[in-house]
């Protein structure tokens, strides 16, 4: 499919513009055609600009040469120009000018007599202002009909770090200790550049991204899978700008990590291509306690845990792109990204085990020491095509995405049981494994507008995941010294999840009012296998409809109000389904269920935007979620199939459903020259209705906040504080694997009943830049400065009560060292020839 439109494309693009006329003879005299495309810098287009034909004549008065107008129009909404008749002989000047721009003049040269000049950029003009240079600046936010743009580019507390750092400043956005992100307390899909991928928050540099976006109720046009949260878009930094330019990074933290990366793009006539390389190290450490209660133990124990885990490792990040302006109307484009990197944790963890009842006298003590070395390697590649069609609007993209990944996993655990301070026995053990993950995707979009603001769009699009993982667990013999395999304990898989989707919308301004409605339509497949008992299980979903709805009236005063509908489905993964039994930590047994069916999510939002003076904004949204079907874990009993003994299994149930209300207020404020503040205030209510099988988890009233404010200081110094406070919440349902960066939680959790204990944190940066054109900067920063963004968690149910509580990385400070360097010169790498005259005037615009 992707192939058939590529061609389908190319015979469309291969012809001019609406109007155009096709060569004629050379003996004409007034036969010349040019056309092309007015841009800005961001390859926006540029409409009513001034575009004109000059040609040096005789004048009869002063018998001098002087330049005469020969022809002149004003470019359409979309950018394009046409001027035709124009003298076949001599030179002539085209001149380009618009209100905010520097003027552009291009020599234009015939043969050949039909000539497509292809897409002109202009460069934004600065005004000098009482010595002071003013010029445009990208804003911090940016509000679409669908989705919250955030600019994250100017974020120098996440210099140096991942895109974990990057979503801590993101309003909205919420990062527990794991690294386990939530946007209005719940998990999100993650998307790279409007793709799916495999890699973690923690894969990914934070230098690399260029903007976030935040989309809390998907249209049509997204996957209508991935539950209630919606969608964080990671927007990677593209650059187009003609000539060269690049930049250098590097810094450390204070534990000896180093970080560095270098980017590079050159763009000449029709070809851009970019480059990127970044390397991040970590050196992690994580504190924390644990206390529970086991009532189903006969007799009811307590057990106390203390544990400090480190985790040393690194990736390398590489991306290389190549884009070709076939013509001013198409685009071709191909990106491969790299990444490779290994994690090594290794845990300490002091047990102690009493019995609830004073009368008896059981008391144990154990250590268990684990160390890991984990290996992963990604490779993705991207192929694009875009084409603008001559009407204004009307454009078809195809795209082609693969990223697939392998990873080696070997952990070694040791515990040993303690009578006094002597050891009394161990038990050794092994974990083997390795795995690998791909995903696919096609997909094409077209739209198509008609009279006046009426759009079209459609779509088809086709995903598919693969996993594949052998999980082999051993145990040490204390007779022969040799690891055996147990097989009731060890698993190996494979899996494939297919999803096929269709989707149309429709959408139209009609004075101040605004609407886009739209449909689709997805079905899906899932097989698995364990290769160990050769079990094989599947499920196919039938073809479901997502309605999405979306209304703006924009008011008076530079107001304007927006109400949304969705539905969306979340389709059980494969990690909730897989019934195997991992009892890796003997306080956080797992088991999948493949009963699970998916959970259907209707979401309601209606928000209103001000915009006041300055670029000032408020956002104030209130919104409803209401989930039928909500996956969600689950405790209960089983028989250990290594020790043959009664223990407390965590797994999977469709509980009868879940609601979630709340409201969210951002402000956007410049509250002086040198002062800007970005507020974010979201206040929730959430409910799980667990009846069908438990106790239903009470709702609460919860409330967080997020606080950036960015100082431009003397001297070219630039501070930034940025704080967050959580209150009390409800532990979340579920998780997506897709946004958690860290390991998964060592504790129990029966999400029924649990919650999140209230915490805050500061962090703060400072930039120093320097040289010309401030080339180079310097960057230090702290985060969680006062040691407050503790993890307290409890949770509850029949068979025990658990609170623990745990601190990572704080205090964290980064130096970091950036320069950048380029030159945007249009003609930079052409061959010159001094004597070509005529040619060499030609040349420019080839």
């Amino acid at each position: 499919m992707f192939i058939t439109l590529f061609l389908l494309s190319m015979s469309a693009v291969a012809q001019p513009p609406a109007g155009a006329k096709m060569p004629v003879g050379m003996g004409m005299g007034m036969s010349g055609h040019v056309y092309g495309k007015i841009i800005d810098p961001d390859g926006k287009a540029v409409p009513y600009a001034s575009v004109i034909i000059l040609q040096n004549r005789m004048d009869s008065v002063t018998k001098k040469m002087k330049e005469k107008l020969l022809k002149g129009v004003l470019t359409k909404g979309n950018g394009e120009f046409s001027l035709e008749d124009l003298p076949g002989r001599g030179p002539l000047k085209l001149r380009i000018t618009a209100t905010g721009y520097k003027t552009v003049e291009q020599p234009v040269t015939f043969p050949p007599f039909e000539k497509d000049l292809g897409n002109i950029k202009l460069a934004v003009s600065t005004t000098q202002l009482q010595g002071v240079t003013v010029a445009g600046t990208k804003p911090m936010m940016q509000m679409d009909i669908d989705k919250k743009v955030f600019n994250v580019e100017k974020n120098i507390v996440s210099a140096g770090g991942t895109a974990l750092d990057v979503m801590k400043n993101v309003p909205s956005v919420n990062v527990d200790i794991d690294g386990n992100v939530t946007l209005r307390n719940s998990a999100p899909q993650l998307y790279i550049d409007g793709r799916p991928t495999t890699l973690t928050l923690e894969q990914i540099p934070a230098d690399a991204i260029e903007n976030v976006e935040v989309i809390t109720n998907p249209s049509a046009k997204y996957d209508a899978s991935g539950g209630s949260a919606g969608i964080l878009n990671i927007v990677l930094k593209k650059n187009r700008k003609t000539g060269y330019n690049g930049n250098l990074r590097a810094g450390v933290d204070k534990r000896g990590a180093l970080n560095g990366g270098a980017d590079f793009n050159l763009r000449q006539d029709k070809v851009n291509i970019s480059a990127s390389v970044m390397g991040n190290q970590m050196k992690g450490r994580t504190n924390g306690t644990t206390e529970r209660n086991n009532f189903a133990d006969e007799p009811p124990t307590n057990i106390n845990q203390y544990n400090t885990n480190k985790t040393d490792g690194g990736f390398i990040f590489g991306k290389l792109g190549l884009d070709w302006f076939v013509t001013n109307r198409t685009t071709l484009s191909v990106a491969g990204i790299k990444v490779h990197g290994s994690m090594n944790p290794s845990e300490r963890i002091d047990i102690n085990t009493d019995t609830l009842n004073k009368a008896a006298d059981i008391r144990a003590f154990s250590q268990r020491n684990s160390s890991s070395h984990n290996k992963f390697n990604a490779n993705g590649l991207v192929l694009g095509m875009k084409h603008l069609f001559p009407k204004e609007g009307e454009e078809l993209t195809a795209d082609f995405n693969y990223f697939g990944g392998k990873s080696d996993n070997n952990s070694d655990y040791r515990t040993d049981r303690y009578t006094g301070s002597n050891i009394s026995g161990s038990d050794i053990q092994q974990i083997l494994g390795n795995g690998s993950m791909s995903f696919m995707t096609i997909q094409t979009d077209y739209v198509k507008p008609f009279t006046g603001k009426l759009k079209l769009e459609t779509g088809l699009r086709a995903s598919v995941r693969k996993t594949k993982s052998n999980f082999n667990n051993y145990m040490l013999d204390p007779e022969t010294q040799e690891y055996v395999l147990i097989p009731a304990a060890s698993n190996n898989y494979k899996n494939s999840d297919n999803v096929y989707a269709a989707y149309v919308s429709v959408s139209n301004t009609i004075g101040n009012f605004g609407y886009k409605v739209g449909v689709r339509a997805e079905s899906s497949n899932y097989t698995g296998d364990l290769l160990n008992n050769g079990q094989h299980f599947s499920n196919n979903y039938p073809v479901s409809l997502f309605p999405s709805l979306f209304l703006s009236q924009k008011l008076k005063h530079d107001q304007e109000l927006q109400v949304s509908y969705t539905r969306r489905i979340n389709r059980p993964n494969f990690f909730q389904l897989i019934p195997f039994t991992d009892s890796t930590d003997k306080l956080n047994i797992t088991k999948g269920n493949p009963g699970l069916v998916p959970e259907f999510t209707t979401s309601l939002e209606m928000s209103y935007l001000k915009t006041l003076k300055g670029n000032n904004t408020i956002l104030a949204s209130i919104y409803y979620r209401h989930t039928n079907n909500l996956i969600t874990r689950y405790l209960t009993k089983e028989t250990d199939p290594v020790n043959g003994q009664e223990m407390l299994v965590n797994t999977y149930i469709n509980a009868n459903s879940s609601y979630s209300a709340g409201a969210e207020v951002t402000a956007m404020y410049n509250l002086a020259k040198w002062w800007s503040a970005t507020a974010n205030v979201n206040i929730y209510n959430s409910k799980i209705n667990t009846d069908n099988v438990t106790q239903s988890q009470d709702a609460l009233w919860s409330w967080f906040g997020k606080l950036n404010n960015t100082f431009k200081l003397p001297a070219n110094f630039e501070l930034q504080l940025t704080g967050t406070y959580q209150s009390k919440t409800n532990l979340p349902v579920n998780e997506n694997k897709n946004v958690q960066s860290g390991p998964p939680m060592q504790q129990s959790q029966n999400a029924s009943q649990g919650y999140i204990a209230s915490f805050y944190g500061v962090d703060a940066a400072i930039k120093k830049s320097f040289l010309k054109n401030n080339a180079a900067s310097v960057t230090f920063s702290v985060n969680d400065i006062f040691r407050t963004r503790w993890s307290d968690q409890y949770s509850q149910s029949d068979y025990f009560t658990q609170y623990y509580s745990r601190l990572r990385d704080p205090q964290m400070m980064r130096l970091t060292f950036a320069y950048r360097f380029g030159k945007i010169d249009a003609s930079l790498f052409k061959r010159k020839n001094m004597g070509a005259g005529m040619q060499g005037m030609q040349e420019v615009i080839q």
